[in-house]
């Protein structure tokens, strides 16, 4: 699909979703601030958003800002993650980004992206999340499975490479929507349009998705 075409349907696409999914348009990860939903995020990497919101909520009433995580060793964040994947090691970048942070930032999390994904453990995508939710900034889009199941069966790109499907992305959206695409996308994924399953007679692109079995 050339780039003319890609940009109109997009357009389409992203009026459709916004009043199919209009409360989903903002990250679901429960924060308070910038370092708490820059924790979730990091916390979210291959776990459900409502699993993390079950952990944090302790977490964050235990160690409340960055100072009280400086100090800590990754197993005295254990009993909090041990119910995510791969909870060591997001435990051990955790604490090593609270210390990087007050190192390097004056103990506040950095509101660009060259800055946030010199973070321990945190790519563009968490970076992406941060800037968006917790500084209203779009130097790109956050990209999940979801985006890359929901581009691929829109034919808008195909590409299993998350950091692929962001560029090709970011030159059809508008900017103003960076920040929404990743969620309504995901609100898509969730409701009916899951890497394993299709739900196509109940989604509201069945007319224009060339994936679609529901025409």
């Amino acid at each position: 699909m050339n780039k003319k075409k890609a940009t109109a349907k997009i357009g389409v696409v992203l009026s459709r979703l916004k009043k199919r999914y209009p409360e989903e348009m903002q990250t679901s990860l429960d924060h308070e601030n910038p370092w708490e939903l820059l924790v979730a995020t990091m916390l979210s990497a291959q776990a459900q958003d409502a699993q993390v919101n079950k952990v944090t909520p302790a977490l964050f009433k235990r160690y409340p800002n960055i100072k009280s995580f400086v100090e800590l060793k990754p197993t005295q964040l254990y009993k909090y993650t041990k119910s995510l994947n791969i909870y060591r090691n997001k435990s051990k970048h955790i604490i090593q980004t609270a210390k990087y942070i007050k190192r390097n930032f004056r103990g506040k999390v950095p509101e660009t992206m060259e800055k946030l994904i010199q973070l321990p453990g945190v790519g563009r995508k968490t970076a992406n999340v941060v800037l968006a939710n917790a500084f209203g900034k779009h130097e790109g889009i956050a990209i999940d499975t979801h985006c890359i199941t929901v581009s691929n069966r829109l034919f808008l790109y195909h590409a299993k490479n998350a950091a692929q499907v962001e560029e090709h992305l970011m030159k059809i959206v508008p900017k103003p929507d960076w920040g929404n695409v990743n969620h309504l996308f995901i609100a898509l994924g969730r409701d009916v349009c899951t890497a394993k399953k299709k739900i196509c007679g109940k989604c509201v692109l069945r007319d224009i998705c060339p994936s679609s079995d529901a025409k």
